[in-house]
């Protein structure tokens, strides 16, 4: 008898290297239907480059699976959805919220085809789930810091990802923005989808997250608040110990 996967992401020995210098090494965890879970270290430790890896979008060794399926390229990793850094030159991309959202339907269809009255129906539910409902032909360079997040989580509902990797979207919006959006993080959460939020707030990720993954060139602690987030490891992570680019 099989029995189901008991891990919806399951991480075995990711490790990235550029040129000489080891930037992440020995990483190995797996997360839940449903988990939430925050990702924590300071700049540079290399959680972009894991979100990265585990998208396969940079060279990597180490095995990544999804819902129990060996992920061998880009092309197993459609039940992934990542969502990058923001930056500036997102507000001036020529493209309106419901493009945006819409491009996470592409994974239903050949490269050519248009979005079918289906494609648009998730697509406005996803802008409906993040609280951005009719403002389908708004441009980006409209919305706040705030609903531009929401409008990239928008996206990654529409493509109906199993797990969602989030990397500093709480960086730059102010207190009732990120409360906002750790409310829809949580409804989602709630709904079976798994959840990974890189972010510099120790406190938020105390106060909100009940899992941390604390993250300096390898996985340097994983559990609870309380312990992922103890002095010891924050010495470790944070601190000189923790320094993480390895160069051979």
């Amino acid at each position: 008898m099989n029995l189901p996967h008991p891990d919806v992401l399951e991480v075995t020995g990711l490790g990235v290297r550029y040129g000489p210098v080891r930037a992440l090494y020995d990483v190995s965890f797996g997360v839940g239907r449903g988990e939430l879970v925050a990702v924590i270290g300071p700049n540079g430790a290399g959680k972009s480059t894991m979100f990265k890896a585990i998208c396969g979008l940079v060279n990597h060794e180490g095995v990544v699976e999804v819902n129990g399926v060996h992920c061998h390229d880009h092309a197993d990793r459609m039940d992934l959805a990542y969502i990058p850094q923001r930056n500036d030159s997102d507000l001036n991309f020529p493209i309106t919220v419901g493009e945006l959202v819409l491009a996470g339907r592409r994974r239903f269809r050949h490269w050519y085809g248009r979005p079918t009255a289906h494609d648009r129906d998730v697509a406005a539910d996803a802008l409906s789930r993040v609280q951005l409902a009719g403002t389908e032909h708004r441009s980006l360079h409209e919305l706040s810091g705030g609903q531009l997040q929401r409008a990239y989580v928008a996206r990654a509902l529409a493509q109906q990802a199993s797990v969602v990797l989030l990397d500093e979207a709480l960086s730059g919006v102010d207190q009732p923005t990120t409360t906002g959006l750790i409310d829809v993080f949580e409804t989602l959460a709630a709904e079976g989808t798994t959840l990974l939020v890189a972010t510099h707030d120790l406190a938020l990720a105390r106060r909100r997250f009940r899992r941390c993954l604390a993250v300096n060139g390898t996985l340097r602690a994983d559990g609870p608040p309380e312990t992922a987030l103890s002095a010891d490891v924050l010495d470790a992570t944070f601190g000189s110990a923790g320094h993480h680019a390895l160069a051979d």
